[in-house]
């Protein structure tokens, strides 16, 4: 490692479903964030570990920030002011469609913060013009005026090599946080219960995806298959009996798209059990809450 050697940590905010997660895969070239369109995807923070001869780049995907309605929401909250504190660089993420007044007291203290701020600019690929972009630029600018902006669509890759590589100059000269061959600071469990979870907010609509938490009771990793037993947790009877299905044919879907994922994920075959328990109304359960990880 050379006396120069550079490393930080980037952390990613904004409000829900502007498209920081894919950012975030974008950046660090791995899916480790799940990406739907339906807002409220992200509910922990989630590391995405970059590392080259010269630097290491820590990347935190955080929740969208939201006024929260229940408990879990409040964790999701947490996770997403958490990052305000630690960050050595900051990225606002907005698209050119939200309205950027949303949450002004979030964005009030992400203009106060003494880190450099990249203001990422998404889905420019949805303007009609350069003068359309150049009018939300200028909003912006007074509403962060410190920060660097980067028009971008992380979809289409636009722009992202050009905010990857300001990054890398931002970055305070340090030691790596991580091991060399880090990709992320969570378990391989975690990515399952991530993959399931995507499986269930594509398939259902409504309050169901929301509703749900998966735990995987069972990871038995053998040299050329994994064996997985994990357990979707809803609030209400109601609710087990939507993702149950006819006759079981909806979790059976699940099942098999998740497996497809986490073979990928993992490069091995992989055999997955999935069992549905009610959890009566879990998300405003402080013990339930610290069993699923939202608070430490």
């Amino acid at each position: 490692m050379t006396d120069n050697f550079k490393s930080g940590f980037v952390n990613i905010v904004g409000n829900p479903n502007v498209g920081k997660s894919t950012l975030m895969n974008d950046l660090v070239g791995e899916r480790i964030s799940i990406i739907t369109s339906k807002a409220q995807t992200t509910r922990h923070r989630i590391m995405g570990i970059v590392n080259a001869p010269e630097y290491q780049i820590v990347f935190s995907d955080t929740p969208g920030v939201l006024k929260p309605k229940y408990k879990l929401q409040e964790s999701m909250l947490n996770f997403s002011e958490g990052a305000l504190t630690d960050a050595d660089i900051l990225i606002y993420v907005t698209d050119v469609v939200e309205n950027p007044e949303k949450n002004a007291e979030f964005l009030a203290r992400v203009a106060k913060e003494k880190v450099p701020v990249l203001l990422v600019i998404n889905k420019i690929d949805l303007l009609k013009s350069q003068d359309d972009l150049e009018a939300i630029v200028s909003k912006w600018k007074t509403i962060l005026p410190n920060a660097e902006v980067f028009p971008t669509s992380a979809l289409e890759h636009f722009n992202v090599t050009n905010l990857m590589t300001r990054i890398v100059e931002l970055l305070p000269t340090g030691h790596p946080y991580f091991g060399t061959d880090a990709l992320t600071d969570k378990p391989a469990r975690f990515f399952v219960t991530e993959i399931i979870r995507e499986k269930i907010l594509t398939n259902y609509d409504k309050e169901v995806p929301y509703s749900v938490e998966v735990i995987v009771e069972k990871f038995d990793e053998k040299e050329g298959a994994i064996h997985i037993m994990a357990v979707i947790y809803v609030e209400r009877d109601s609710q087990k009996g939507i993702i149950i299905g006819k006759g079981g044919s909806k979790l059976k879907k699940v099942g098999i798209e998740a497996r497809k994922d986490i073979e990928t994920f993992f490069g091995k075959k992989v055999y997955l059990e999935l069992f549905v328990k009610v959890e009566d109304n879990w998300r405003n359960r402080e013990n339930k809450l610290r069993s699923f990880g939202y608070i430490e």
